[in-house]
This record gives structure tokens, sequence and C-alpha cells, in this order.
């Protein structure tokens, strides 16, 4: 075989795979994308939720995992950002400052009722009652205060004015 031919056929295969790379490159992207976080797909994770003093709020590590569809809301948005683009398998610290999470300390959501509307039992700083707002939605207000004659309950989120810290893992994108 002569050196032009040699060439030419060198030239060829290059033409080829010059051809084919960004098909194969676009193949292993679609794999890649389709095993991790993005909006609409169907996410399944494990975390564990800490606060500033290290200690743990809530987690599902060893428990079923929490599945969610990205992009819908159903995480807080500080969360849901940061697990953006995240891999199966891939594990991330995350820290949600209060805006992001849960919101400030809402002082409006304090309210001052008379101590017969409280069970004795509830009497105590931190107790979470149940019960349910004008349109009929289930409330969860916790005992901030209690006064002389009144006790003051406490209707934002138990978490607002928190920094909050997660460990989470992507166990499966779908």
């Amino acid at each position: 075989m002569t050196q032009a031919r040699m060439l030419a056929r060198y030239l060829l295969a290059c033409v080829v795979l010059g051809m084919l790379a960004p098909a194969l490159l676009m193949a292993e992207e679609k794999k890649e994308s389709a095993n991790t976080v993005s909006s609409g797909k169907e996410v399944s994770l494990e975390y564990t939720l800490k606060l500033a003093d290290n200690k743990v709020v809530d987690t599902n590590v060893g428990q079923d995992p929490l599945t969610y569809t990205q992009g819908s809301g159903q995480l807080i948005s500080g969360l849901e950002s940061k697990l953006e683009g995240m891999a199966v398998g891939e594990t991330k610290q995350v820290t949600v400052v209060p805006e992001d999470g849960y919101g400030s300390v809402n002082p409006q959501a304090f309210q001052e009722v008379p101590k017969e509307n409280i069970p004795a039992e509830a009497m105590k700083v931190g107790t979470e009652l149940i019960g349910r707002d004008a349109q009929g939605r289930v409330v969860r207000p916790r005992v901030s205060e209690i006064k002389d004659k009144t006790v003051v309950l406490d209707f934002n989120h138990p978490l607002a004015g928190q920094t909050l810290y997660f460990d989470v893992k992507v166990l499966d994108v779908k």
C-alpha cells in the first residue's frame, strides 16, 4: 500500500470519526442527563436536616426515600434549587437561609388568646396545638408565652428564621 493511499484512509477515518464524535458525545450527555435532577423528573433522595447547633431536626436515612417532582415546588426553594443537576449517587451538603426556607419570623403571626381557650394540659411554652383557621385549614400554633390572663400563640412555621443544613444523597431519578 502506498503512502498516499494510507494517508487517504487515515484522513477518511478522521472524517468519519469527526462526524461520529458529536453523536457519541450527545448520546453520553443524554445518558448523563437522564440520571441527573432536572425539572419535571421524579427524584428520590435521602436527607438529614440539622440546625446551626448541629441538632438533627429530621432525617430519612435508613427509611423510605423522600420522593418528589423537581420544579413542582414540593420542597423549599432553597433546597430544590441546590439539587438541580445532581446525579444519582451524588451527595451534597446544602445550606438554606431563612428567606429560601421557611421565611423569617413574622411578628404578625403571634396571636394572644384568652387562657380559657387553651386546654390546661397545653399550658406550657413550646406545646404544639392543633386547630382549624376560619377557612377550615389545619393550623398548628405553638404556645410561645403564658401571661396572667392570656396565652401567646406562634403561628410561624417551627423552622421560620432558622438557617437549615441538609446532607442529601440522590438515590434515583426517573
